[in-house]
């Protein structure tokens, strides 16, 4: 399929497809239905993919990276998707990803020479703290109940608070925590992004949660508390008061880019469902002999190619400067939807093998149902694009229909 990609893009993605295909997909096979990936062994993928010149698609060239436009990566994105460790070692998963988008567009040069380096070079790890436990900020962000008070006579934060679901947290240098800095304020207008190190005094990595999925590469979501933790005022990321600002910025790109990344996920489990089913004999014939199947599969590529169709429109969008919030919903609920559907197929087809983890299978179904929830539920986004549906109604349009008679 084309999709009019920029040719820069696609001539990086060609590289990335090469590189997943030669280097991660053969580590991959290796630790299938292991916890996670050794640092020493990601190290090695990563300089690697040095060698073949698609680290970092999205990072700035003086950080190391090749300083790509949101357009032209999204296609590399996807490569990166085929396998999970593909984005680890490309250096362009989440959380770390988005992060690192944060602090280039919005720290300071010191935070980003003290942050954001670390960060590029893969040295340094970041969680994002949005997420509470109930009743705190989740689905609803104006539940959030982590402050942010400032001592102005010491020139600082102090925070305190109790978040969780915070990917990446367990391993985490550093976390990027959202807090109520003015609780008189609507919590969209009094509300900062604050640069907290894990070393902070007060600052408590509870534990990983146990969740679905997360192998072979390790991914935690950790429960984190504040007590009192103290970081200068000039740790503020962004605008104080304007963390919500920051936040929409981070999440709007980085659900694209998590969607191509499951669109390439979805198109691997695609590639090893029509190869087990040709292969495979049932009942006198190859299991892609049998038309049911067939058009299954059929079905599951006209939605991928309607999903990547759909994530590059929003992305044209974000790259004209619009924040295209309801293109961006559409894109991530239906491609989140997608992404599973197909992932769940492919598990079906292979049986047995589908289910077991000689097969990358059983660890992309653990990962692909978390998209639905993360990056925001399927509800959330429907809600927002049911409001926009809703918003002006044409009630011309009920011109000709009979209405009761009040005069009687």
């Amino acid at each position: 399929m084309e999709y009019d990609d920029p040719e820069h893009g696609k001539a990086v993605a060609e590289r990335a497809r090469e590189f997943v295909r030669e280097e991660v997909i053969p580590v991959e096979r290796e630790y299938l239905g292991e916890t996670n990936v050794p640092d020493d062994v990601v190290d090695d993928l990563r300089e690697k993919a040095r060698e073949y010149d698609v680290y970092g698609p999205q990072l700035p060239e003086e950080y190391g990276g090749l300083g790509m436009d949101f357009r032209a990566m999204l296609p590399v994105f996807e490569e990166a998707g085929r396998s999970l460790l593909g984005g680890t070692a490309m250096r362009c998963a989440a959380p770390d990803e988005g992060n690192m988008h944060t602090l280039e567009h919005f720290g300071t040069d010191e935070q980003q020479e003290r942050w954001l380096a670390p960060l590029a070079r893969g040295d340094a790890n970041s969680g994002f703290c949005m997420t509470e436990p109930m009743q705190g900020g989740g689905s609803d962000p104006k539940m959030l109940q982590t402050s942010a008070r400032k001592d102005e006579d010491a020139g600082e934060w102090v925070i305190s608070g109790h978040k969780w679901w915070t990917t990446g947290g367990a391993d985490a240098d550093v976390f990027l925590v959202m807090a109520r800095s003015n609780p008189d304020a609507h919590p969209y207008e009094g509300t900062s992004l604050v640069i907290v190190p894990r070393d902070t005094e007060g600052v408590e990595v509870v534990r990983d949660v146990p969740h679905t999925g997360g192998e072979p590469v390790g991914s935690s979501h950790a429960e984190v508390k504040f007590h009192d933790a103290r970081v200068p005022v000039e740790n503020t990321l962004g605008p104080e008061d304007g963390g919500f600002m920051v936040a929409q910025a981070r999440l709007g790109p980085a659900r694209l880019t998590h969607c191509m990344r499951f669109a390439g996920m979805a198109d691997r489990a695609l590639d090893i469902a029509t190869a087990y089913a040709s292969e495979r004999e049932a009942f006198g014939e190859p299991l892609s002999e049998k038309q049911a199947l067939r058009h299954e599969i059929a079905d599951h590529r006209t939605s991928l190619h309607a999903a990547r169709t759909m994530i590059r429109h929003a992305a044209d969008g974000i790259a004209d400067g619009d924040e295209a919030r309801i293109e961006v919903a559409m894109a991530k609920t239906f491609t989140a939807n997608v992404a599973q559907d197909a992932v769940d197929t492919a598990v079906q087809v292979c049986g047995g093998n589908g289910i077991g983890k000689d097969l990358p299978l059983a660890d992309f179904y653990e990962n692909v149902r978390a998209f639905r929830i993360v990056d925001g539920a399927d509800e959330v986004h429907r809600r927002s694009i049911a409001r926009w549906a809703f918003d002006d109604p044409d009630n011309e349009e009920l011109a000709g229909i009979t209405r009761y008679d009040d005069e009687l």
